[in-house]
């Protein structure tokens, strides 16, 4: 699976999921650009990405800020010339039960994890309409497919991901463009490293592969829906949850 010549857009790239994400799409050929809050880290990322001989760019982005979207994506198709692939991985939570949760934290979420991506891929589907060519790969979780309590605002957010993903698939596939989404399940990032050891453990034995996955896990998914491997595939959602949830 080679990405050789092509440039791929990853958001939330500063940590966690989406930062293995841009590591692997780099791995495998394409340049990358990593948007998220933090500077610093996206510094360190594209000087990693570097030193293995890749290429690489940060672009400092709040994806909750419409003009900061508009502004920080045509920066990058500037600097790169088109942008083929696009992961929409920010995400955050705001956990509360529905009875006691803030209208602030449901905006919150639903800003920065669902109508973000509507954002980003608005700005990025000129260049892909124009080439005839494009992979838009958006990250939802299992959580936007069986929900869980405490998590409303996020796992609606999930979900909405999932319509936005089909949604689109419909639109452009005649463009040679796919639209798909990964759900990732349980994985081990600095978003559960806040959980209790007692918790993870409860949490890996109702996991049929018996662990909780790792970032890598999810960018491998990420890697072949970006590749021509999965050149037939649109409009779908790749698990990646041990057996978490099936069917």
């Amino acid at each position: 699976m080679t990405l050789s010549g092509r440039v791929a857009l990853v958001t939330g790239a500063s940590q966690g999921i989406g930062r293995t994400c841009a590591l692997r799409l780099a791995k495998d050929g394409a340049a990358v650009a990593v948007a998220a809050r933090n500077q610093d880290k996206l510094n360190e990322l594209v000087s990693e990405i570097v030193a293995a001989g890749g290429k690489a760019a940060a672009f400092a982005l709040d994806v909750s800020d419409e003009e900061q979207v508009k502004s920080t994506l045509k920066s990058a198709i500037a600097q790169f010339g088109k942008i083929d692939i696009l992961v929409n991985n920010a995400g955050i939570t705001r956990d509360q039960l529905v009875m006691r949760m803030k209208r602030a934290d449901w905006d919150a979420v639903l800003q920065t994890n669902l109508t973000s991506a509507y954002l980003c891929i608005q700005q990025v589907i000129g260049s892909m309409l124009k080439q005839r060519w494009g992979r838009i790969i958006n990250i939802t979780s299992v959580f936007g497919q069986m929900g869980q309590a405490g998590q409303a605002n996020y796992s609606a957010s999930k979900a909405g991901l999932i319509g936005l993903t089909m949604a689109i698939a419909r639109e452009v596939g005649s463009r040679n463009i796919t639209c798909n989404a990964v759900a990732p399940g349980f994985i081990e990032t600095a978003m559960t490293a806040v959980l209790s050891d007692e918790f993870k453990q409860n949490a890996a034995k109702q996991i049929p592969l018996g662990r909780v996955g790792s970032p890598e896990d999810v960018a491998s998914a990420v890697a072949f829906l970006a590749s021509d491997d999965a050149s037939y595939i649109t409009g779908h959602v790749l698990n990646v949850n041990g057996g978490m949830l099936m069917g």
